[in-house]
């Protein structure tokens, strides 16, 4: 794992995270001795993004059941 100092990391910011991406983790040295790594994460999905299901209806047949089902 390549480890930059603060200064390197922040002059070639894009650089760094292609690599990070490339190979997993890179990691990014303070003065002080602290360690922070830099590694690409998921995309996240929302729970709301799920594939539609063919019902072979149209519009107006899932309006009217809509408004059938609200009756009762």
């Amino acid at each position: 794992m390549t480890i930059y100092t603060f200064s390197e990391a922040r002059q070639k910011l894009a650089s760094v995270l292609d690599e990070a991406e490339r190979v997993g983790a890179v990691r990014i040295k303070r003065r002080d001795g602290s360690e922070f790594e830099i590694s690409p994460t998921k995309p996240s999905r929302s729970a709301l993004d799920v594939e539609g299901v063919p019902l072979d209806l149209t519009a107006s047949e899932i309006v009217d059941a809509v408004h059938e089902a609200r009756r009762t």
